[in-house]
Formats: structure tokens, sequence, C-alpha cells
């Protein structure tokens, strides 16, 4: 299920890692990369978020809309951690310490230690050809956008067709139970 604070949380450690401010779109690869590295380990993404393919690659849909303003965030969120794009850049702000990301567990703050330890020198271009080159469930959406399964990231991760279409399928359901609590 999507957590607005555990994104924002995802964010600033990676902005923390990056000096403090960072390109929206290095940020929002860095993001998916992790959930990616995350549903490699543990079968399960960090965020929650929908993974959609875009002309620069796969990207977190609700994140990208939290980064690009296009919807309000809630109280401890997003706008709590992280500032308002301008030319293109997100910054923290304010300086945090890990103690401070308690929606993250353990094992999210080490795949992104990984994650951040794997990419963090790539620029939003590099870490663009990455994403084409090397996300295979990415497929281009000749200037649109469209969702990318997690059954199709799973079987790209080498998982078996039955075992990618189980886990998809356990994420979806998930995602559907957090849509209903959410709207009671």
């Amino acid at each position: 299920m999507f957590d607005e604070r555990k994104v924002a949380q995802m964010a600033a450690y990676l902005l923390a890692n990056g000096g403090g401010t960072m390109s929206h779109l290095k940020l929002i690869k860095l993001m998916y990369l992790a959930d990616r590295e995350s549903m490699a380990r543990y079968g399960m993404p960090i965020s929650g978020d929908c993974p959609v393919a875009m002309p620069h690659g796969p990207v977190l849909s609700r994140t990208l809309d939290l980064m690009n303003g296009f919807v309000k965030s809630g109280p401890g969120g997003w706008e709590s951690l992280i500032s308002d794009k301008i030319n293109h850049e997100l910054a923290l702000r304010r300086s945090i310490h890990t103690d401070e990301l308690d929606e993250l567990s353990p094992a999210d703050l080490e795949v992104l230690s990984t994650v951040w330890g794997q990419f963090g020198g790539l620029d939003q271009w590099q870490l663009v050809s990455y994403t084409h080159a090397h996300c295979l469930e990415w497929r281009d959406p000749h200037g649109s956008s469209h969702p990318i399964p997690f059954s199709r990231i799973f079987t790209n991760l080498g998982r078996s067709e039955e075992e990618a279409r189980e886990l998809g399928a356990r994420i979806d359901s998930e995602r559907s139970l957090g849509h209903i609590f959410a709207s009671l």
C-alpha cells in the first residue's frame, strides 16, 4: 500500500546522501531502483507505489506526482521533508538524522544504502540509460505512459513465470485492500 510518509523518507534518505539536493529525474530513478531491489530481495517494494513506463524509463507514479506538485501532500508527508521542485531540482527542507526515518525498516535502509552505493554516483541521464538497458520490464510508451505490472518486474528479476504471477498478485491484493481501508 502506498504510504506518502514512507516515500518522503525514502526521498529524504537519498537526498541526504546526495548532499541535500538532486535532480528530480535522478531521484525518481533511484527510488524506482530501490523498489526493484526490495522486490528482488524480499518480494515487496518499499514504496507501495504504482510503477509506470514513461519516455525516460520506469518511475513511481504517485511519487512523481508528489515531486511535480500535482497532488496535495498530507500532514507529515512529502512537503514536511522535501522542498518544491525548482529548476528540475528537489532539496531537503532541513537536515535529517536516520533516527527520524521511522517509516523505513532496517531492511529498507539497507536496500536504499545498496542502491545509493551502486547508482548514487550516476547523473540522471546515465540512470535513464541504465534503466532503459537493464530494467527490461520497461517498454517505450512512445510519448505516453502505461502501468508496469509487478509480475513483469519479477520475471525480469529472474523469477519463474508462476512465481512472478503469484508475487505480483500478492502485491496487487495488498494494494486493493489498502484502497478499501483508505476509503473507510
